[in-house]
Parts: C-alpha cells; sequence; structure tokens
C-alpha cells in the first residue's frame, strides 16, 4: 500500500519552535546567499567575515542604530497597519512627505526657540505622513478600494514631489548633489552623553513599549484584533469599520513620517533626492520578521541597519554593495517559508486514510477570505 504526504496544521505551536525556527531560516538564507556568492568567484567566509568584523566594534554599533532608525519607524508602521490586516505598502512615499514637511517647516517656516520649533517639525513629519496614508485611507474606509495597491501607487507621487523640490527650489546652491541646505544646528536633537548615538533613539524606544501596550491594554487595541480575526463580528457588534480603518492607517502614516524627523533631526540633517530609499518596504520585511511585535521591531531594524553598513564595507572586496538587497529578500523568502512550517506539518498517510471529505485547504485560505467580504460589506455600509 503506498503512503503518500498530506498537510496537517499544527494545533499547538510551542514557543520554542517560534522562536528559533525563524532563525534557522535566516541562517539557510546566509547560506543560500553564500553559494550565490562563491558561484559569482568571492568567498562568502571573508565577505561575512568582512561584514561582522565591521558591525562588531563601538563605532560599528554606533553606526548600525544610525542607520536602522527610520527602518525601526518605518517597521512600526507597518506592523501596526498589518494588526488590523491592512496593507500599508506606502511607507515610502509617508518617510518623504514627513520629510518635506519637516525640512520646510525648519529651514521656511517662522523663527521660533529652539524647542518649540522641534515640537512643530516633529508635528509636522508626522502630520504629511498621515495625510499620505489617509489619501488612501479614505477610499479604502468608503469604497473598499485596495489600500495595498493605493498606498503602493502614492509612492511614486510624493517621491516625485520630493526630487522636483531638490532638483528645483529647494536645491543647495552651488551644490552638484539634489539636496536642501542643512538646518541650523540648533535645531538638531542632542547625541545621548558621550556615546554617539543620537537621542531619537529614546523617542523611538518609548513608542514601541507605547505601541506594546497599546495592543495589550486598550479598547482600541482590542477593537483591531478582533476587526483582525473577524471584521464581520467586529461589525456586528457595534464597530465602525470605516473609523478604525481611518484610524489604523493615519497612525501608520504618521509613524513612517517620523523616519523624515529622523533624518532631517538627528542623521543627515537635510533631505537629499531619493531619501527613503526603500526604507517603506524594508519596513514590511522588519515587521514579518519582527512577527508584528513592536519591541521585536526594534531589534530587527537594528540587525538591518547593520546589514546596510556592513554591505558598504565589503565593496572594499569587489563586492557589490547590492549584496544587502540580496541578502534583504533572501531573508524575507526564506522567513515567510519558515511560517509555513510554523503553521504546518508534513506527515505520512496512507492510502486509505485519504479517503474521506475533501479537505478545505489550509485554515488561513479559509479565514482570508472573510476579512475581504467582511471589508467589503462594511466599505457598502459606510
Amino acid at each position: 500500500m503506498r503512503k503518500r504526504f498530506r498537510i496537517v496544521k499544527r494545533t499547538d505551536v510551542s514557543i520554542g519552535r517560534r522562536i528559533f525556527n525563524p532563525i534557522l531560516f535566516v541562517l539557510l538564507a546566509l547560506l543560500f546567499c553564500g553559494i550565490f556568492l562563491a558561484a559569482l568567484g568571492f568567498n562568502p567566509f571573508t565577505v561575512y567575515g568582512k561584514m561582522l568584523k565591521t558591525i562588531c566594534t563601538p563605532n560599528g554599533i554606533t553606526r548600525s542604530i544610525q542607520a536602522g532608525l527610520p527602518l525601526m519607524f518605518t517597521g512600526l508602521a507597518v506592523a501596526f497597519g498589518y494588526r488590523m490586516n491592512l496593507n500599508n505598502i506606502g511607507g515610502d512615499g509617508q518617510y518623504a512627505l514627513g520629510a518635506i514637511l519637516c525640512v520646510g517647516f525648519a529651514l521656511y517656516g517662522p523663527e521660533m526657540p529652539a524647542v518649540p520649533k522641534i515640537i512643530v517639525m516633529f508635528l509636522c513629519a508626522m502630520a504629511g505622513g498621515a495625510i499620505a496614508a489617509l489619501i488612501a485611507a479614505i477610499p479604502k474606509a468608503l469604497w473598499n478600494v485596495s489600500e495595498t495597491i493605493l498606498t503602493m501607487m502614492l509612492n511614486y507621487v510624493f517621491l516625485y514631489v520630493l526630487n522636483y523640490l531638490m532638483y528645483g527650489p529647494w536645491k543647495e546652491l552651488n551644490q552638484m548633489v539634489a539636496q536642501t541646505r542643512v538646518i541650523p544646528e540648533k535645531y538638531w536633537l542632542p547625541d545621548i552623553g558621550n556615546t554617539g548615538v543620537n537621542s531619537i533613539l529614546i523617542i523611538v524606544i518609548l513608542m514601541a513599549v507605547a505601541l506594546y501596550f497599546f495592543h495589550k491594554k486598550t479598547t482600541k487595541g482590542f477593537q483591531m484584533e478582533v476587526i483582525r480575526r473577524s471584521p464581520r463580528a467586529a461589525q456586528y457588534s457595534g464597530m465602525s469599520l470605516a473609523k478604525n480603518i481611518l484610524l489604523v492607517l493615519g497612525v501608520s502614516g504618521a509613524i513612517a513620517g517620523l523616519a523624515g524627523f529622523a533624518q532631517v533631526t538627528s542623521i543627515i540633517h537635510r533631505v537629499q533626492a531619493d531619501l527613503p530609499n526603500n526604507a517603506g518596504y524594508t519596513g514590511i520585511v522588519i515587521a514579518f520578521l519582527a512577527a508584528l511585535n513592536p519591541l521585536v521591531v526594534l531589534i530587527v531594524g537594528f540587525l538591518f541597519g547593520a546589514l546596510q553598513i556592513s554591505a558598504v564595507a565589503v565593496q572594499i572586496t569587489g563586492v557589490p554593495s547590492q549584496v544587502a538587497t540580496m541578502i534583504q529578500g533572501s531573508i524575507m523568502l526564506f522567513v515567510i517559508a519558515g511560517e509555513f512550517f510554523i503553521r504546518y506539518r508534513i506527515v505520512k498517510v496512507k492510502d486509505t486514510q485519504l479517503e474521506g471529505p475533501p479537505d478545505s485547504g489550509p485554515p488561513d485560505q479559509v479565514i482570508a477570505k472573510e476579512p475581504v467580504q467582511a471589508f467589503e460589506k462594511g466599505g457598502e455600509q459606510a
């Protein structure tokens, strides 16, 4: 009697499996990239050794944190949206508009004392990101237009606006680089003591902690969880899908806009053409790797910052800087594959055991249909 394989959903997933499964698949991704590097004629041990040597120094850790700060904000933004099954793919555009409003107020706004002006710059960055997200949120809330497509397409709109300003009216005089002039030093956020790490790190840590407790302890956080699991049940219980869509996407965009605030006040102190540099898309990878946990997003954001600076360092060995992008993409694919093995297992069954009612497929496929139908009904009622 022949034996076949069947996919069975796990009824109980241990904490150990949830922790070590992503680590295993990240290592497999690095192995895959190592094979690819070897095929191109590079020694993967030399490349990875150089990357680790770059990171594992006090200066390397400081630079990794600095590089990871915008990624932490975009990762938090994406994770917040996904908490209600909303795909905010527009992190780059929200980042760009937040940076535009922040640096615009710093350079062309009224003269103010440093602290009030920095606070207004902070609010401007949040407002820019929120506006960019709400442009997509309103059609989603009213007519159930896909927020994935809207936020993604709006990226190009705001990046074109950014580049127009950088190559046009806001371009620094007598400079070949498309960028604004540096904001006055009194509007820079200070470093934390003598560490070389900017105090914006404290802001992003406080934000991650606040988001964690928001999801765990507040009514709105509970509503987001209910809507994520069953929008139809949430609607029957009196929760407004439209209002929650506007709230969640608006807050998600505001968080992404703060990546622009971080760049302007803490890192480069100006805005450059193509500034986001795909930070919004990297935030998607970070959010998935962190399993949407705001506290873990900070750790993964730091690691991706380290990956970026180490990829630049290995260029001296002849390896193209795009190796960082390759590693990021490989990690994303392998971790998604790892998620499958967290939820399901493959078992051998006999032919006789295959008889019976047809399987409805992995439960997630069935569950995934419900939010779409419920959001459609919610959009019609809105």
